[in-house]
């Protein structure tokens, strides 16, 4: 076994605190992984609280893992010792269902393995993430990252970057494309970037107008105060596509449906902890759709980390110590970051 230190969350309450455990013994086909730094999604806190259910503790968060290969397995062929490589969402599928074999694994028919608070595929061990200094994972899920992107930037594309480079190109934004994006976010200005690199005219819907620099020195054409709804009027029927970033359930959808094209969608990938009310009147008088999307599969995740590195596109970040982690997770409640957090685990 390998000895793993890490920051944990023991039950619901209790907020998290310094860990120990035992990773598995790696097998032929594993890669070893010295964690360098691992970024705090919105998934981490609503997981640790349980706004889900099913959460299992204790719980080691994290699925933004950027780190360097400490040993292979004897039959890895894709890594070798000291390769910068990374760890997404997810760390195993079936890999034998049509999904896996269309190398859409995220949408693993039998459910894909997360990378923490699930179950490996013997069905008995629970999975530990990425707020740890070593984790221990089969090849075919670990990500290349090209060295023009530094670790500590590298970690939220693992989750964030991906999970906006998924629905931007499977619903192909790029040029003559108008997408809007609501939330500016640690999501949303991943958004920003990749539907700006893809060619698109790239719109911010915001509930204030507090990022609007920003998000126009990140490549945003337009940015919307979307709190006041004279302010949408002017983008009735304007978008081929919508991405919405936030988690909260009181965000009104009728008046973002109103803002999308004939034939045009709506795509969701915040996951708030309650539904949404949805009105369907504005979605059937013109035929628009509303869909979701879910991280990216592997194949996926290597092709945005290539693409951020031609584009040079990073997240903006504030790199902190393991034990600010509990601080931070308030301070991304009160969106007071600027604009993901990302843990130097080498201070563990």
């Amino acid at each position: 076994m390998i000895k793993a230190k890490a920051i944990a969350a023991q039950c619901v309450t209790s907020g998290l605190a310094p860990y120990s455990f035992d990773r598995r013994d790696p097998k032929e086909h594993d890669v070893v992984i010295d964690i360098k730094y691992c970024g705090i999604c919105h998934s981490d806190i609503h997981q640790v609280k349980n706004e889900w259910g099913h959460s299992m503790y204790p719980m080691v968060p994290g699925h933004e893992i950027a780190g360097v290969v400490r040993s292979v397995g004897a039959k890895v062929t894709k890594y070798k010792v000291g390769d910068h490589v990374g760890v997404g969402c997810f760390v195993d599928s079936c890999r034998t269902c049509s999904s896996c074999q269309a190398t859409m694994d995220n949408y693993c028919l039998e459910g894909m393995t997360q990378t923490y608070n699930g179950m490996e595929r013997d069905g008995k061990t629970m999975t530990q993430g990425g707020y740890s200094d070593v984790i221990v994972v089969d090849e075919n899920y670990v990500l290349r990252i090209p060295n023009s992107i530094p670790l500590d930037k590298a970690a939220p594309l693992l989750c964030a970057g991906v999970t906006l480079y998924s629905p931007l190109t499977h619903w192909k934004a790029g040029p003559n494309k108008k997408v809007g994006i609501i939330g500016m976010g640690g999501l949303g200005h991943m958004g920003v970037k990749i539907a700006a690199a893809l060619g698109a005219e790239v719109t911010v819907l915001s509930h204030s107008d507090k990022k609007r620099e920003d998000a126009l020195q990140m490549g945003a054409h337009n940015f919307v105060v979307a709190k006041d709804p004279k302010n949408l009027q002017k983008y009735a029927s304007y978008f081929d596509l919508i991405i919405n970033t936030v988690s909260s359930a009181e965000i009104d959808m009728h008046q973002f449906f109103g803002l999308l094209k004939l034939d045009a969608t709506l795509v969701a990938i915040g996951a708030p902890d309650k539904p949404y009310a949805i009105n369907p009147f504005p979605l059937i008088m013109m035929r628009r759709n509303y869909a979701g999307s879910v991280i990216g599969s592997i194949k996926e995740t290597q092709e945005m980390l290539d693409f951020c590195a031609k584009h040079n596109i990073t997240p903006e970040i504030e790199v902190i110590a393991p034990d600010y982690v509990n601080q931070a997770y308030e301070r991304v409640l009160k969106s007071d970051v600027r604009y993901r957090f990302v843990i130097d685990m080498a201070k563990i």
